[in-house]
């Protein structure tokens, strides 16, 4: 049995009996006015973070979800666009996309404005998307491309890139962890379908992305996901595990390498009321400005000691300089 099989197998039971917890974080459920989520739609919340922003859904976007989980943040994202087959919905495996068709029934009885209608479910997988060229605003995947192996990763991530319009964005959450794992947790299958085994670092990931072509990256979130201890897991030390919020935004390349924003910002505090490095960064003075990390490279090889330059947060908000 490959991976991929296992896999569809964990999520075919997920389907059947709803497993609370399976991937989940503590995350808070969206609360927005009018919106109503089925206690079952969150039980099957196999996400490891939120792919819904605001900002990301503003005048009534094409959106695509791969893997569909209870349907959660398809009735979060119909929320955002309220037309009949405004949101694709993709999953591989039968009784997971039937569940989300049934969850739907209950949340149409719990929100006047929401109709199943507005979701297009279809089977198919992440690898092999049937949806059209650059006819997506929107995409999301929530903790569904750490389960991929490298090869099948890249397919994923080209597959998500072709569906996307020009400047399109891929919303992600996924789990990371920058500590090596060994060969039996890597291979263990059933932790691979569980969400732990494989997590990559934080730059590798970002790499996967900027690979494929995307021109901005932004991290949004990083929180504790989960620890595998060695009471419990083959492991002689314990790994800690985070899990990341990330948009990657198909802009073009640009010639000196993509722009990704993991949280920095500059400050002046000079002696003028602002600075101006000739290239397109004014700093006012002692305001932050979120900035890209080439931009915060560039303005520290300046050695200005009149210019701060913050650590990564990962917590990117928007309205940065590249």
């Amino acid at each position: 049995m490959s991976y991929l099989e296992t896999t569809h197998n964990v999520y075919k039971e997920a389907a059947l009996t709803p497993d609370v917890g399976l991937c989940c974080t503590t995350n808070p459920i969206w609360e927005l006015p009018g919106l109503k989520i089925p206690r079952i739609m969150q039980e099957m919340n196999y996400g490891c973070g939120s792919t819904v922003h605001a900002r990301d859904l503003t005048n009534n976007p094409r959106m695509l979800y791969v893997g569909v989980g209870g349907g959660m943040e398809l009735l979060q994202f119909a929320y955002f666009n309220r037309n009949k087959g405004g949101i694709i919905g993709i999953d591989v495996v039968d009784e997971m996309l039937e569940a989300s068709r049934k969850n739907f029934v209950e949340a149409e009885e719990m929100n006047p404005w929401f109709k199943g209608n507005f979701v297009d479910l279809r089977k198919g997988d992440a690898m092999n998307l049937p949806v059209d060229d650059n006819s997506i605003d929107v995409a999301a995947q929530n903790c569904l491309f750490n389960i991929f192996k490298s090869d099948d990763l890249k397919k994923a991530i080209a597959e998500m890139y072709r569906v996307l319009k020009p400047h399109g964005r891929l919303v992600m959450s996924d789990p990371i962890c920058e500590q090596p794992m060994n060969n039996e947790l890597r291979n263990d299958e059933r932790l691979r379908a569980l969400c732990l085994s494989g997590s990559l670092p934080i730059n590798e990931y970002v790499k996967a992305l900027t690979d494929a072509g995307f021109g901005t990256i932004e991290i949004r979130a990083r929180k504790p996901y989960r620890i595998l201890d060695p009471k419990n897991y083959p492991t002689e030390e314990l790994i800690y595990i985070e899990s990341i919020e990330v948009a990657a935004i198909k802009d073009p390349m640009p010639e000196d390498g993509p722009c990704v924003f993991t949280g920095k910002a500059a400050i002046y505090y000079g002696d003028k009321d602002y600075f101006d490095d000739g290239v397109g960064h004014t700093l006012l003075k002692n305001q932050p400005l979120a900035i890209c990390d080439k931009t915060a490279l560039a303005l520290k090889l300046l050695k200005r000691d009149d210019i701060y330059i913050t650590d990564a947060t990962f917590h990117y908000d928007g309205g940065g300089c590249c």
